[in-house]
């Protein structure tokens, strides 16, 4: 994203999206049951969940089981989620200039890494492996 305008849900879903597609091949199969959403702010129940209440301040957010703690012999759950929440991401890039495309992939990245069971040494290096 080169130009300085604030694109809309639409367009930030697909730059989330390439943004999935970017992980290394071995990772992307097991992304492929996430629903990814851009939605403008985190519902108060999102809020809550990772107790917090402001809704400028979350940009992101994983909802479902870690790949770790995961059984063969549960059915039923909703498939997991990966959220991208527009504008606190617009924000932060505003107040950071830094490329928008690199904020919202880093969001995408360290949310999937979640979705793994990953540390934050881990989401790094997986940031590292998807660019």
């Amino acid at each position: 994203m080169t130009e300085n305008r604030e694109p809309g849900l639409d367009e930030m879903q697909r730059m989330a999206e390439r943004a999935l597609a970017e992980l290394p091949d071995h990772l992307r199969q097991q992304t492929l049951d996430i629903v990814l959403r851009v939605t403008e702010f985190a519902t108060r129940e999102q809020l809550a969940a990772v107790d917090m209440d402001d809704e400028w301040e979350l940009s992101g957010l994983y909802e479902g089981q870690p790949v770790p703690d995961q059984s063969v012999w549960e059915s039923g759950r909703m498939p997991p989620r990966i959220w991208l929440f527009r504008q606190p991401i617009l924000a932060e890039w505003e107040e950071t200039g830094v490329d928008l495309d690199a904020l919202v992939r880093h969001v995408v990245i360290h949310e999937a890494g979640h979705h793994f069971g990953f540390s934050d040494d881990d989401m790094h290096w997986l940031e590292d492996q998807a660019g």
